[in-house]
């Protein structure tokens, strides 16, 4: 079966400024979308809307039902933002011991972290902080997940191995990315959408990209 994130008539204004004035944006379970879009259009203002942190006049559905405070519900939506969210005093092992996920399956996958499994995030580079995060809210079992900027700090080999891991992982939810690496969100999403002037608009090919002034690909 599949399942359906929508964000419908979301509207954003600070102070005299519009943000977001006209939005409608479709998730659904099996595949990737992505969302481009320049620095100040509002992409993590959108996440967080959808994600029930950031106040506004907006409808946010999950298979047609409401949900206004996402945030509430790990099992339906989990969110990896710009900024690190784990605290730097856990080990690996409380981290995947907390999230319920199998250490030997990443390390698999990320050699680098093998033999770390005491180690603390403290004693991670920010790059391997970040593959930490991004992980576990990719692997843990929720009905979808929204990344923001996944590959900031990644090495080109990581990223490389994490747009395979996201491949693998879209059998099982809905993804949501965002990033200003935007080559690679190309290369790897299914539906495709700019965000410009407060609207959004679903693309279908590079040169609707161009068009719409987000890049020269």
């Amino acid at each position: 079966m599949t399942h359906t994130l929508e964000a419908d008539s979301i509207q954003l204004q600070f102070d005299d400024r519009r943000i977001l004035s006209d939005i409608y944006l479709k998730c659904e379970t099996g595949k990737i979308t992505g969302l481009l879009g320049r620095n100040g259009q509002g992409k993590s203002c959108l996440m967080q809307i959808i994600y029930g942190k950031l106040k506004c006049e907006r409808s946010v559905r999950f298979d047609n039902t409401s949900q206004y405070e996402a945030f509430k519900r790990p099992d339906l939506l989990l969110y990896l933002p710009q900024f690190n969210f784990i605290p730097k005093v856990l080990t690996l092992k409380r981290i995947f011991q907390d999230f319920e996920l199998d250490y030997s399956s990443f390390e698999s996958r990320f050699p680098e972290f093998k033999a770390r499994y005491k180690s603390s995030i403290n004693n991670l580079s920010g790059g391997e902080h970040r593959l930490v995060e991004l992980y576990i809210i990719v692997k843990s079992k929720s009905r979808f997940a929204m990344l923001d900027e996944p590959f900031t700090h990644l090495n080109p080999i990581q990223i490389e191995k994490v747009k395979d891991l996201l491949l693998d992982e879209k059998i099982n939810k809905g993804l949501l990315i965002t990033d200003h690496m935007y080559r690679h969100i190309t290369q790897i999403c299914d539906n495709l959408y700019v965000l410009t002037n407060g609207k959004t608009y679903l693309t279908k090919s590079i040169e609707e990209i161009e068009t719409l002034g987000y890049a020269i690909l």
